[in-house]
């Protein structure tokens, strides 16, 4: 590993602009020519049921990413850019044992309104269920998020496109990753 390595986190609360950001974001690395590989975190966990052992899937989803990033990593040297959410200094240890790299933690933000708006937008009738959920639990981890002091950059998103967002990220970050 060099010093130049390190992997990029996008952490927010639902409806911020996550996964769309992290999409945009991989297009601009590819633009650049700079070897990339993407995670959203979300489908390394979602299985059912869980363990006994792993009521949340944490470890379950740890297993998946190393395994994942090391097959990867045989391609060659690439910095993992993840989707997810980071809410104890303990998810961030773990997300840095798994790429075995430092990560690079950008808090992306929305107004409940935003958040709001576009959760209303991702789910369709028949997902009511799903909607309700993060309807009822954005505003209480995005709370929760603003008390991790350990964010590299913070980018409010409710003006922002998700491709405007990711030139945000690749605009601080990628110029570090050049040789």
């Amino acid at each position: 590993m060099t010093l130049r390595e390190f992997g990029i986190f996008l952490n927010g609360s639902y409806g911020v602009g996550k996964s769309s950001t992290l999409e945009h974001l991989a297009d601009l690395f590819a633009e650049a020519e700079l070897p990339f590989s993407l995670f959203d975190v979300d489908w390394f966990h979602r299985s059912w049921p869980t363990a006994t052992t792993d009521p949340e899937n944490v470890l379950t989803e740890a297993d998946n990413i190393r395994a994942v990033w090391r097959n990867y990593r045989q391609t060659g040297p690439r910095t993992p850019l993840i989707a997810g959410v980071i809410t104890k200094a303990k998810d961030l240890e773990r997300y840095k044992q798994c790429f075995e790299l430092p990560l690079r933690v950008v808090h992306l933000t929305a107004s409940s309104d935003v958040a709001e708006l576009r959760l209303r937008g991702r789910y369709t009738s028949s997902q009511h269920r799903a909607l309700t959920w993060h309807l009822g639990d954005h505003e209480r981890l995005a709370r929760e998020l603003h008390q991790l002091p350990s964010h590299d950059l913070v980018v409010d998103t409710d003006h922002r496109s998700s491709a405007e967002v990711a030139a945000v990220v690749f605009d601080e970050f990628a110029p570090c990753l050049h040789s």
